[in-house]
């Protein structure tokens, strides 16, 4: 999620392929599992997150909502807690179909308005929530079983810094529309020598959009790498009954990202004794040795969102598949229904 413009990456040519081979846990400043620092899920969850009520930075068509209004519009509640618990239900009246196998009874719901009559290139009620605990590195796992998706829909998980871009962002989740894999994005501001190092393309198996990180309020693209699976974002995510995100942020080594499916997820995850060294190559790494991780990054909040349209999703509309405009689109409500997060837990390690 840009924190000011939005640059349309997603409709660039994947100009730098890149491929696979084994990542060398030599890289990793450690081998030994993790342990929880900060573990978010249940009944409680929400009280260790602010909601954002201001503007949308990214120009969205959006109104974010206090937690208190959030939670009564039913657009943020915990299942089991609430009786928003029949918005999970589908047309035949059974329970979500991914439900059973990859989501407990205390899964976080986080949603867009999808019940009320807004005109053409109006404003949807929409949840942006961030973590009250700030980070300087560590393993940031998200596990959800569903994401929002449908066109003119631009949902994010990420990580920022204060006084942005100076404290930087790394966004571990993003996509837009019809976007059928996941887009990793870091952003620097202290100068202009953070880049992804596209000479050791063995270290990530995507594929390279930019490589420059540099960022300011007026240019902020970043550095992208594009998730090579066809079940890391939208559609292929919830059919494949969602699965986990995770970032390793090692200020003397980088920054790694992966994904995996549901039926995919290490056991050692699972048994919450992570240990990324035996997880193999990350979908995208950016490399200490082409960035100061520590100079670039730091005192970072988690956030969650859902955004509409906006300088993103509105821009690259006409080029995503997506019939008539995004504007318009935000008065269909039934768009919405499939709007929503579904988390299991958030969790950092260190």
């Amino acid at each position: 999620m840009r924190s000011f413009y939005k640059v349309c990456l997603a409709t660039l040519p994947l100009t730098i392929l890149v491929g696979a081979r084994q990542y060398s846990p030599l890289r990793y400043s450690r081998t030994t599992a993790y342990s929880v620092k900060d573990y978010y899920q249940g009944s409680d969850f929400f009280d260790d997150w602010d909601f954002y009520t201001g503007s949308d930075p990214t120009g969205g068509n959006v109104i974010y909502q206090s937690k208190s209004d959030a939670q009564s519009k039913g657009l943020a509640y915990v299942n089991g807690d609430s009786d928003n618990d029949n918005d999970n239900e589908n047309d035949n009246g059974d329970t979500d179909s991914h439900s059973s196998s990859s989501s407990s009874s205390s899964s976080i719901v986080l949603a867009i308005d999808s019940t009320s009559t807004v005109a053409a290139g109006g404003d949807r009620d929409a949840v942006r929530i961030s973590s009250q605990t700030s980070y300087s590195g560590g393993l940031f796992v998200l596990d959800a079983s569903q994401m929002p998706v449908g066109c003119s829909v631009w949902p994010s998980f990420w990580t920022v810094g204060p006084n942005w871009p100076y404290g930087g962002e790394i966004d571990i989740v993003e996509g837009i529309n019809n976007q059928a894999q996941n887009q990793m994005t870091v952003h620097s501001g202290t100068n202009y020598t953070c880049t992804i190092d596209t000479n050791d393309s063995d270290e990530y198996t995507g594929s390279v959009l930019a490589s420059n990180c540099y960022s300011t309020e007026s240019s902020d693209a970043g550095c992208s790498i594009m998730d090579s699976s066809s079940t890391s974002f939208a559609d292929g995510f919830n059919n494949a009954g969602g699965g986990v995100f995770a970032l390793l942020w090692e200020n003397s080594v980088g920054l790694s990202m992966w994904h995996f499916a549901r039926s995919d997820i290490p056991a050692d995850l699972t048994s919450q004794a992570p240990t990324p060294s035996n997880w193999g190559t990350p979908s995208g790494f950016w490399s200490a040795q082409t960035c100061d991780i520590a100079d670039n990054f730091y005192e970072h909040q988690m956030v969650i969102d859902t955004t509409i349209c906006g300088n993103w999703a509105g821009g690259a509309y006409s080029q995503s598949g997506c019939s008539g405009t995004c504007t318009d689109m935000v008065a269909d409500a039934s768009n919405y229904v499939d709007a929503k997060w579904v988390i299991n837990y958030v969790a950092v390690y260190q």
